[in-house]
């Protein structure tokens, strides 16, 4: 009977830690791909396991920029499949005091990281389901101890890649911690009076649109229809930077070219952008935790 119970809790435990672990790994970085620090970190994960499937989502984060890693995490994460790990590393206190953590969400995600904000926006929308810091005494590339400046190589991409294969439970990462991680203050988007507050996290780099956190839902909520003139006002913290009356559509061309419009991008969230032009360049319009949008529709 003992026998029997024993292999009962290994199968249960087998089945538990399969469907947590998937082999997937995907790994974002400030470190660019002009060296081979992101080669050696991928490098770490396939002697752990050769059988791991690594995915880059970005290495082109601005160097030290913790608020955009956070914000591509979130924009990225929540279309790969639960057990997934995500190792970010922009880390611009490398070898200080900052905890090294494993965040678990309630979505089943796995995401290694410096405790430095990086993981602001992920412990929001996806919510923490539990929160744990790396033993780096268990789980540290072997011989690296005296390299003190490669953490994503040394811990990151090893831990990761041991708890992507199954080497290793969560619960082996280390030891447990409250659920709360250092966060970044930004504002959330709110109405309140049918005014929407919010904040501008990116910028489409490329074409020069203005994203926000503002969703469709909140668009709806105040009844806003395609071709209703909305009121904008953009702020770099309490300094109004841009004040406009723009119509909200659907398409670029709804609009002449240079001219402005409201949308909503392929995350639908509100935004704004100039049809064939740059809209950010043109009105010097940058994003941040401290860069504020009020939108209301026009009466």
């Amino acid at each position: 009977m003992k026998r029997i119970y024993s292999i009962t809790i290994a199968v249960v435990f087998l089945l538990q830690h399969a469907f947590c672990q998937n082999g997937i790994v995907v790994i974002q970085t400030d470190f660019g791909l002009k060296d081979g620090a992101v080669s050696a970190m991928k490098g770490v994960s396939m002697q752990v396991s050769p059988t791991l499937k690594l995915y880059d989502l970005t290495h082109e984060i601005p160097s030290y920029n913790i608020w955009e890693a956070a914000y591509r995490l979130e924009q990225t994460a929540q279309y790969w499949p639960k057990g997934t790990v995500f190792v970010s590393v922009v880390d611009p206190g490398v070898g200080s005091k900052r905890k090294s953590v494993v965040l678990k969400t309630k979505t089943g995600h796995y995401f290694v990281s410096p405790d430095n904000g990086t993981l602001t926006l992920i412990a929001k929308s996806l919510g923490i389901e539990e929160l744990r810091e790396i033993d780096e005494k268990l789980n540290r590339l072997p011989g690296s101890g005296e390299s003190y400046t490669f953490h994503g190589r040394d811990v990151y991409a090893y831990t990761a890649a041991r708890l992507a294969a199954g080497k290793i439970t969560y619960q082996q990462v280390g030891p447990k911690l409250p659920n709360q991680v250092v966060s970044i203050d930004y504002q959330a988007a709110v109405i309140v009076n049918g005014v929407i507050k919010g904040n501008i996290p990116i910028l489409d780099v490329q074409f020069g649109n203005v994203w926000t956190n503002i969703p469709a839902k909140m668009i709806k909520e105040l009844n806003i229809q395609q071709n209703d003139k909305i009121i904008v006002e953009i702020f770099d913290r309490d300094v109004l930077k841009y004040s406009g009356s723009i119509p909200f559509v659907s398409t670029f061309t709804s609009v002449p070219e240079q001219q402005p419009l409201c949308y909503l991008n392929s995350l639908l969230n509100f935004s704004f952008a100039l049809n064939m032009g740059d809209f950010a360049k043109k009105f010097g319009i940058a994003s941040g935790p401290d860069w504020k949008v009020v939108i209301q529709k026009a009466k």
